[in-house]
């Protein structure tokens, strides 16, 4: 294998398997946060209080033009496309990375680690995620600064230097945990300046780049807004203070479904082979700092920078995994070029075990998809309900199954389509309680959560008005409630069910 993976030729297979493996789920239904996204993607109608338009999300601009440029080259179709180009591109940028710091024979162990971790169904089948389109950017940050300090001529390097902070920078516009590239940069420059390599001149002229360079995103994102009549503030609140009030609600709030995520997560961790790529660079990182002293720091503070924003967030969903993809392939590489060695050989086995844990789980996806036994109730609920309504019905799902609503075809007069901005920024449900108390209520209300789970007593004055303005019509495919607006003439729902395996 080892022949086959560090041939020349080997990074450019990589990337295309990557992308086709990408393609080959294309048909898969919605996931939750690409439904989203697409949502407020194509109402996008920013104003002074609202970012987006009718919809709130939590994310940079730049994320929401790269979905609502997919969909404007197919639709959901259109974004899982730019998706696999962007892991394919990752790819071939972890390649040139791995032949930056560990020589030729690495180049192929960093694109396998990367190709593995982007296409393995056990962190996310098929999906548009923000991680993956971010990825390039990250890892492009990391390629410029490399170059940068390896540059002679001090001028070019200074460019390269803000060439990094620019891509690094736009990382972060497209999801904010993806400081990884800046990270990188930053500990690069200062460590080659400790320990000799550049001069202090040259380092304040490359750090002064490199934050010339990242100011430009922000720059950017803030002229638009500015332009777009949206208040610096409004765009402030949803890029950065959001995470605040939120991780003050998932701290107050019932930790059993976070914490059970965690859990998930980390094993996914350890079967997609991720732990044994980092815990094989922690065990070796004395003999690598011996070895090259700036690049074992650049990349050991890039990693621990990374799992420290998975730790932070709270969440813990599988996806998230998708950030370390950088970092776990430089220290890939770093380990993997060394033959013979006892941690080359280990390492070697470690992303080996990624292209086989990748490989089982793609097997078994497709084993479940042909069996009919993978089961996507939020798809087939979506499916009756788009029969059962009638033109310019609404749907508002209580618990964030932007999915669903996304597969009804259906509009919702409420802004939240995920469950932690509404507990966030509606916590005592008073906005939705007087919705449902007017007469522009939506036709239709899933309630796929019990409206106590969260906030039990307002939860309660919540279920009492549905009570009053709604009649029970039906169930999803789980079992809970669908209810429509009393006085409204539709059939009920009534979901034809496939598949037993909800994985997913």
């Amino acid at each position: 294998m080892s022949g086959a993976v560090e041939d020349r030729r080997a990074p450019l297979v990589l990337a295309l398997v990557a992308v086709l493996l990408r393609l080959a789920t294309l048909g898969r239904p919605p996931g939750p946060d690409e439904a989203g996204l697409l949502l407020v993607a194509r109402s996008w109608a920013p104003s002074a209080e609202e970012l987006y338009g009718p919809f709130f999300v939590d994310r940079p601009p730049l994320l929401l033009a790269l979905f609502r440029l997919g969909d404007a080259l197919g639709g959901l179709a259109g974004t899982r496309v730019l998706t696999a180009l962007a892991c394919g591109l990752a790819v071939l940028l972890a390649a040139y990375a791995g032949r930056s710091v560990a020589g030729e024979r690495a180049a192929g162990w960093a694109a396998l680690a990367a190709a593995a971790t982007c296409t393995n169904p056990l962190i996310a089948v098929g999906t548009a995620m923000p991680e993956l389109l971010g990825l390039p950017l990250v890892l492009g940050s990391v390629v410029l600064a490399l170059r940068s300090v390896r540059q002679a001529h001090r001028w070019r390097a200074v460019a390269l230097a803000g060439a990094a902070g620019l891509s690094g920078a736009s990382a972060v516009c497209v999801k904010q945990s993806l400081g990884g590239g800046l990270v990188f940069l930053g500990v690069l420059l200062v460590a080659a300046t400790v320990l000799g390599r550049l001069g202090p001149r040259r380092l304040v002229a490359t750090l002064l780049a490199a934050g010339a360079g990242a100011a430009v995103p922000a720059l950017a994102c803030l002229g638009w807004a500015v332009a777009a009549g949206v208040e610096p503030g409004t765009l402030w609140y949803a890029v950065a203070t959001f995470r605040e009030d939120a991780s003050v609600v998932l701290a107050t709030q019932p930790a059993g479904a976070p914490l059970g995520r965690a859990g998930v997560l980390v094993l996914a961790a350890v079967a997609t082979g991720l732990v044994l790529v980092v815990g094989g660079f922690v065990v070796h990182a004395q003999g690598e700092w011996s070895d090259d002293p700036t690049l074992t720091s650049a990349v050991a503070v890039m990693l621990a920078a990374d799992l420290a924003a998975l730790v932070v967030s709270g969440s813990y969903w599988r996806d998230y995994l998708f950030a370390l993809v950088p970092s776990t392939a430089l220290a890939a590489a770093l380990l993997a070029r060394r033959r013979p060695s006892r941690r080359g050989t280990a390492m070697r086995g470690a992303v080996a075990f990624t292209a086989l844990s990748t490989a089982v789980g793609l097997v078994g996806w497709a084993l479940l998809q042909v069996s009919g036994a993978q089961a996507y109730p939020e798809r087939d609920t979506a499916r009756a309900l788009r029969e059962a309504a009638a033109p310019g019905d609404t749907l508002t799902v209580f618990g964030g199954r932007a999915h669903l609503q996304l597969g009804s075809g259906l509009g919702s007069p409420y802004p939240h389509l995920w469950s932690l901005p509404m507990r966030t920024l509606d916590p005592d449900l008073a906005q939705l309680r007087r919705l449902v108390d007017t007469d522009d209520r939506p036709t239709w209300l899933v309630e796929w959560v019990d409206f106590t789970t969260w906030t039990p007593a307002a939860g309660t004055l919540l279920a009492d008005a549905v009570a009053e303005h709604y009649e029970r019509a039906g169930t999803t495919c789980e079992g809970h409630p669908v209810w429509l607006a009393r006085g409204t003439d539709r059939p009920a729902v009534v979901p034809d069910c496939q598949g037993w395996a909800d994985l997913g």
